[in-house]
């Protein structure tokens, strides 16, 4: 076996698993888990629909480069979601089984080890842990750029080694991100862009919480930021799904696109790879992308649950409405082991302790003292838990007096 299989940490939910071993939540109280980013609003009938009119797609082999009909599709979402001016289904469009499969698979293929010094995988801290195990088996160096509440919860580029840059080949973006739901700016993207053309390492920008905002303004995109900037893909690849926009985590839809160049790589690897999307699954797919009308729904939902949960868990939590997303990311009075721990055997509420999507880096880890709060679940769901929450918050603060 691979001895880079020993580098990887424990997942965030098997520690929670660990955390919350031996504990008996109260039994008059229904459990109510808010720690997944797992979808709850039902699949849209459209998607069910196309996925039950091609069935005869089982029969075929599915072409790992997608159906014409799909790379259309996501092409022409790209262009008028972002107003790009051109995005070419033939070369800079390339579907996916998920964004997740992608992101992990995209750093196999893009790092190089051959060049001597350890390449460097930048990520966002806290962060999306498929960053860090894609770096971890490619045979990079994790390196972790703190996001706290004094940058916007952004990374701060600039707080980067240049020795670090030198070596480092690929920088993981999260925007909007996870766990805080903070988008990045046209500022932050061009600086970024100039550290790329300086040290010519690829930006890999996940966007898969694109859709899911507040109000009209809508979180700007990696390829949308290089239009601005009059720039082209070059060195950028965006990495988007349906499981968020769509409510369809089980089909395991996304794509990748941006730099021609550098997907046409990846597509030769994935050739390889065997990862094709099934025929069934890029009908319904196509079908998605080409419908605004379930996403403006399924946004209409979220907005009402953090309308009427925001403010309710401010009064005790210091906890504001991020910039996008369906993640609350709250600070707590107490340890966020401790206060997840004690939420769940009290009030039988599940929610994540911030720590576990971090790493000590650079004398912090910048997800202690928060707990990441998925509003995933029916709205009823999500006021009662935080009805718990207030009550929780409460008693503490009585006793600790």
């Amino acid at each position: 076996m691979s001895p880079r299989l020993e580098l990887l940490h424990p997942y965030p939910f098997q520690k929670l698993r660990q955390l919350f071993a031996g504990i008996k939540p109260t039994a008059a109280l229904s459990h109510i888990n808010l720690s997944i980013g797992e979808p709850k609003h039902p699949a849209p009938q459209l998607v069910k629909d196309a996925l039950l009119n091609h069935v005869a797609g089982l029969s075929s082999y599915p072409a790992t480069l997608g159906s014409d009909e799909l790379r259309e599709s996501i092409a022409d979402w790209a262009k008028a979601r972002y107003g790009l001016v051109a995005l070419n289904p033939a070369t800079e469009v390339l579907p996916v089984n998920g964004s997740r499969e992608a992101l992990f698979a995209f750093v196999q293929a893009v790092i190089d080890t051959s060049a001597g010094a350890q390449p460097v995988v930048l990520s966002p801290n806290p962060f999306y842990q498929i960053y860090e195990g894609a770096a971890l088996l490619a045979g990079a160096e994790p390196w972790y750029v703190n996001c706290v509440a004094e940058n916007r919860f952004q990374p701060n580029w600039d707080s980067v080694p240049a020795e670090v840059w030198a070596r480092t080949q690929v920088v993981f973006v999260c925007s909007p991100g996870n766990p805080t739901g903070a988008v990045a700016s046209l500022a932050d993207w061009e600086r970024l862009f100039a550290l790329s053309d300086q040290y010519g390492f690829v930006i890999a920008s996940d966007e898969c919480y694109s859709e899911i905002y507040f109000g009209e303004e809508k979180p700007l995109g990696g390829l949308e930021a290089a239009q601005k900037l009059g720039r082209d893909y070059r060195n950028l690849v965006m990495f988007s799904s349906l499981s968020k926009r769509s409510n369809v985590p089980g089909m395991r839809s996304g794509f990748v696109a941006g730099d021609a160049q550098i997907l046409a790589k990846f597509l030769l690897y994935r050739t390889y790879h065997g990862c094709a999307m099934s025929p069934m699954v890029m009908a319904a797919s196509a079908a998605a992308w080409r419908d605004e009308a379930h996403v403006i729904e399924n946004r209409a939902q979220y907005t009402a649950k953090f309308a009427a949960v925001t403010e309710r868990l401010a009064s005790v939590l210091e906890v504001g409405l991020p910039d996008a997303a369906f993640y609350l990311w709250a600070k707590t009075p107490i340890d966020d082991e401790d206060f997840a721990a004690r939420l769940f055997a009290e009030q039988h509420v599940t929610v994540l302790p911030g720590s576990y999507l971090a790493r000590e880096a650079h004398g912090v880890n910048p997800g202690k003292g928060y707990v990441r709060i998925a509003l995933v679940a029916p709205l009823d769901e999500c006021v009662a838990a935080a009805e718990r929450i207030v009550a929780f918050c409460q008693q503490w603060k009585t006793a600790a007096v």
